[in-house]
């Protein structure tokens, strides 16, 4: 793998945990739409790295929960119930981005952050092995 494809996965790690605090700062304010769309985007710069690292990309987002989906999901790489809450947040991300009156309870999101936290380290020892 070239250096500067080590430089760009390791740039994508940083920016998911970054998220994944500006997240839990949202959350203790109260803004869940935002918190939603953070928690959302750690796993999303999570799985482009590890796409990347296995020669993978694509400039949708809907192309890499595919791309994710069907090169580590369905071979059993990553556990399903992992796949399915990227894909509860991809979906809630939209949600709340894009359409009118949407506003996320904090009691039905607020364990998400914990289930993102455990999604990116799962994604980040795959990278790593």
């Amino acid at each position: 793998m070239n250096a500067d494809v080590v430089v760009l996965i390791n740039y994508r790690l940083e920016r998911a945990h970054e998220s994944l605090k500006e997240a839990k700062i949202l959350l203790e304010q109260g803004h869940t739409n935002t918190y939603v769309n953070r928690l959302y985007y750690a796993c999303f710069y999570t799985v482009s790295a590890l796409l990347l690292k296995n020669g993978l990309t694509s400039g949708k987002h809907s192309g890499i929960r595919a791309m994710f989906h069907q090169n580590f999901i369905k071979n059993s790489l990553i556990d399903a119930k992992l796949g399915r809450l990227y894909d509860k947040l991809f979906d809630s991300r939209q949600k709340g981005d894009y359409m009118d009156l949407v506003r996320f309870e904090l009691n039905d999101v607020a364990d998400w952050y914990a289930e993102a936290d455990n999604f990116i380290e799962s994604v980040e020892k795959l990278i790593n092995n």
